[in-house]
């Protein structure tokens, strides 16, 4: 019998080594962009990592342009901000979206927002700014609990129920205001009357005074890919107007859709 043919220069261990490296370099690259700039000390505490290691990887970020440090400081570097540019290339998501949410905002007067899944958090990838004096802003790139926003629970809702448990695992039911909801089976009845509804509400959930009402966006088939959601101060958002105005972005959400399946 002859022995298998083993690939040269390929071993288990030589196979997951560099994935747990570049885990390890993507976490502190995450990490700057959610809590920098920070020192080497509060870097190497936030990404979970010794500070040897976490030396190591900022200077080989620093060496690609993903991180800079200035001052004993350290921070996303240029080259992050370039290649993430290519999620706004054509065909992608934003794209399809950017002139929807432009004409809500010209109709409605709201600040409009896109937003992605990365459970437990919700994260923010675009928006259109409002037109009122009182405007809502939130940073694209932002992360935000999944069980305090409507865009959380637009893009959880519809999701396959082994993704929601997990997801609902993972959860720590932080309560910001005296709106939020702070336990698993709250959680998932309302996700059962988002998708009754057709439509998520925050009422006050994050941030006292303002509401958010959001719908999903699907891909071709029943997946949700995103959240559009308006956001105003709740004296903008009273109860009698939340149906229209979920309508309306249903059909701006369909319209995404197919722009983005479109050849």
């Amino acid at each position: 019998m002859t022995d298998p043919v083993r690939r040269p220069g390929r071993t288990r261990t030589g196979e997951t080594e560099p994935v747990r490296t570049l885990e390890r370099g993507l976490t502190v690259l995450r990490v700057l962009g959610q809590h920098g700039p920070l020192t080497l000390g509060d870097t190497a505490r936030h990404a979970g990592l010794n500070a040897s290691t976490a030396y190591r990887l900022l200077h080989t970020l620093q060496a690609q342009g993903f991180a800079q440090e200035w001052a004993g400081l350290w921070r996303v570097g240029v080259q992050a901000f370039a290649t993430g540019q290519a999620y706004l290339g054509a065909g992608g998501l934003i794209p399809a979206a950017k002139g929807e949410m432009q004409t809500l905002v010209a109709e409605l007067g709201e600040t409009v927002n896109l937003a992605v899944l990365q459970a437990p958090d919700v994260v923010y990838v675009h928006q259109e700014e409002g037109r009122g004096l009182m405007r809502m802003f939130t940073q694209i790139g932002a992360r935000v609990p999944l069980h305090c926003t409507g865009a959380g629970k637009a893009l959880l809702a519809w999701q396959p129920a082994e993704e929601i448990r997990r997801a609902v695992g993972e959860m720590s039911f932080q309560a910001f205001t005296p709106q939020t909801i702070t336990t698993p089976a709250d959680y998932l009845a309302e996700l059962e009357q988002v998708r009754r509804h057709g439509y998520a509400l925050d009422n006050e959930e994050r941030e006292l005074g303002v509401r958010c009402v959001a719908v999903p966006v699907f891909d071709g088939g029943e997946q949700t890919v995103a959240a559009l959601s308006l956001s105003a101060p709740s004296s903008r958002l009273p109860d009698a107007s939340i149906p229209n105005l979920a309508a309306r972005l249903q059909r701006a959400s369909q319209s995404i859709s197919k722009r983005q399946t479109a050849p």
